[in-house]
């Protein structure tokens, strides 16, 4: 087994994962891989965790939910495609720890300004969609409220983060209350529904490897955009600006 120890060791995650996806292999081989897997990137479950440790949670709870979607990148991961295993295990494991977040319905702590606004956002809705017969657009509702449309969309991300509400939840108070799936952009649908569009799956792996990632941490690890830049150091309307260029993109592609 020392020999056995050295040599895995000495390989990368990527290297590791082919050899386990090898049909010839022995299980109690895959099992020790995934052993090493899990020592290797610990790190990064600890990394994973900490984003979230001022969010009502037991910590350990949160490294449970972390492990859980490292084995799952573990176990989904395709070698074969020769993409970086660790930013794939990174997302499906921020992907795991919202998915424990939204399984208690629990809400994020989001900034009072923006919980104050969500209200006024309920009440603008409700007044636009009576007067433009139509529910509002992001920009009808920046105008309505005297706010910027990024301030409009942080809002409504404020109002349905970490919930388990559905799309078709009214937004505000009134019976005619617009749906928020009315009220959510295009890229808001979640990634996972996306992937399951076969024509999308080869685009998306055709993105420039900055943009495939934010993609991904915004749909299916379902960071906000502030996380994301943060993640790569750049303001949160650059990032919201690459979001909305990629989609375009797809949408075109897709439209061809």
């Amino acid at each position: 087994m020392a020999v056995l120890d050295i040599a895995f060791e000495q390989m990368t995650a990527e290297q590791l994962l082919a050899e386990m996806a090898k049909p010839e292999v022995p299980e109690l081989r895959k099992v020790r891989i995934r052993e090493r897997l899990v020592d290797m990137y610990d790190g990064l479950v600890n990394e994973v965790t900490r984003r979230y440790r001022y969010r009502g949670e037991p910590m350990e709870d949160l490294r449970q939910a972390a492990y859980v979607g490292l084995m799952k990148a573990v176990n989904g991961f395709d070698p074969a495609l020769g993409h970086e295993f660790r930013g794939y295990a990174m997302i499906t494991m921020i992907g795991e720890v919202k998915r424990h977040f939204r399984d208690r319905t629990w809400a994020v702590r989001v900034p009072r300004v923006y919980q104050e606004r969500r209200l006024e956002l309920n009440k603008a809705t409700a007044e636009l969609t009576q007067t433009l017969g139509h529910s509002p657009t992001v920009a009808e509702l920046a105008a309505k409220m005297g706010i910027s449309e990024e301030d409009v969309l942080l809002a409504l991300e404020a109002s349905t983060a970490y919930s388990a509400l559905s799309l078709d939840a009214p937004v505000g108070n009134d019976e005619d209350a617009a749906n928020l799936s009315d009220m959510l952009p295009m890229q808001d649908e979640s990634l996972d529904t996306l992937l399951d569009k076969h024509a999308v799956k080869p685009l998306i792996d055709a993105l420039p490897p900055r943009e495939k990632n934010i993609l991904l941490m915004r749909f299916y690890g379902n960071m906000t955009q502030s996380e994301i830049a943060a993640e790569f150091g750049i303001s949160q309307m650059h990032v919201s600006r690459i979001l909305r260029a990629v989609l375009t993109k797809l949408r075109s592609a897709l439209s061809d």
